[in-house]
């Protein structure tokens, strides 16, 4: 067994895969460069931490049940000028989840609220913060099957120290009242100790409808508002926007304008 194979398979014991991975190739470089042992060393240590940190943040994004395709490099800004495009990519930095903020995107349906909280998740993942995104419904559902099975406990943990829970489509569907009850716990733990991202069709004022007893709905809403960014998109839908452009392309014509 030559000294590189017996060398990469020390390595691969250590779990220093990444290392092994790029060891031949790198040793050619380094000869053909007359690197020094101490950067030889510096660039192998350096390349297992860069493919870590990626293994790392894939694995987070598999965790998180985001889209990986609906990232904010894909969005389409120039389809709505009524986006707040400098404020969505401040978001993006992520000072609010260290700030323990809520954010809510309100807007009517296809105006890009769920991409854009679908790339500010992917953007938390990319800087270390582990995310849940999943519909409300979805999410009730999701704990709720925890009564039959027995991790129910473990998955309202799992949802309360989560440190970004994105919440789509909020209060578009009536919820039990087991689901009220699962919903004010949620927002209850979460006040003040995680951040909360909210999309909804409808307006914040509308969001106490959500619970039948007002003092439960008043004290969720209370915690929810504390502390929040509340950000408004109208427009119209950008499903609609694509739908016409598609219709130029495919018969050549401009739907927009009126025929003589």
């Amino acid at each position: 067994m030559s000294e590189l194979v017996q060398l990469q398979a020390t390595l691969n014991k250590l779990h220093l895969s990444g290392m092994s991975e790029i060891l031949e190739q790198t040793i050619k470089d380094a000869l053909q460069q007359h690197w020094s042992y101490s950067q030889l060393l510096a660039y192998l240590f350096a390349k297992e931490l860069e493919l870590r940190g990626h293994r790392t943040t894939n694995l987070r994004l598999l965790k998180s049940n985001l889209d990986p395709t609906k990232t904010l490099e894909l969005f389409q800004f120039g389809f709505n000028k009524s986006i707040p495009e400098r404020v969505i990519k401040e978001l993006a930095q992520c000072h609010f989840i260290e700030n323990k903020e809520n954010v809510f995107l309100v807007g009517s349906s296809g105006v890009g609220k769920t991409h854009l909280a679908n790339s500010i998740g992917i953007e938390a993942c990319r800087r270390g913060y582990e995310v849940l995104f999943k519909r409300t419904g979805n999410l009730l559902d999701w704990l709720h099957s925890g009564n039959g099975d027995g991790t129910f406990d473990k998955k309202l943990r799992r949802i309360i120290k989560i440190p970004l829970l994105i919440l789509d489509d909020f209060g578009l569907i009536q919820l039990n009242n087991h689901y009220q009850v699962y919903l004010y716990d949620i927002i209850r733990e979460r006040y003040e100790t995680a951040s909360t991202l909210i999309t909804s069709n409808r307006d914040f004022s509308e969001w106490i409808e959500v619970f039948d007893n007002p003092l439960v709905g008043s004290a969720a809403m209370d915690r929810l508002v504390h502390k929040a960014i509340k950000i408004t998109i109208p427009g119209d839908s950008f499903r609609t926007y694509q739908f016409k452009l598609n219709q130029k392309t495919v018969f050549g014509v401009d739907n927009n304008k009126k025929t003589k």
